[in-house]
């Protein structure tokens, strides 16, 4: 990967709070893995951006020799990698309500959408 590429990554998860590069939108996914996660971030009401990667084929390489993942969707929260579709599943079964709770994470606060508070996350 060039260095440029590798600057837009890091740009773009540093920038913001949840980031989920996926193939589609938020509004129209083009996968099913990619739905599932905004599935699940739209049940916990965690605000996020999203950037689609099959409109870069760069960009769709790239991420995955960043995060060393080798499948879309990829989740990064406060710019560390959460992982894939499958990790995203299973840690939001593990959700202990009134908040989004893994016990076998560090604390992290993500941006809510409900009543603008925050949403707790161990990891």
């Amino acid at each position: 990967m060039d260095e440029e590429l590798r600057q837009r990554i890091e740009k773009t998860i540093h920038g913001h709070p949840v980031v989920l590069f996926m193939k589609g939108s938020k509004r129209f996914p083009q996968c099913g893995f990619s739905a599932s996660v905004v599935q699940v971030l739209g049940e916990v009401g965690v605000a996020f951006e999203t950037v689609n990667v099959l409109a870069d084929p760069a960009l769709r390489e790239g991420i995955k020799e960043f995060s060393d993942w080798p499948t879309i969707p990829q989740l990064y929260v406060k710019g560390e990698f959460v992982g894939g579709a499958d990790i995203v599943r299973e840690l939001h079964q593990k959700v202990i309500l009134p908040g989004y709770r893994f016990t076998k994470f560090k604390k992290t606060y993500l941006p809510c959408k409900r009543n603008s508070k925050k949403t707790e996350i161990y990891r």
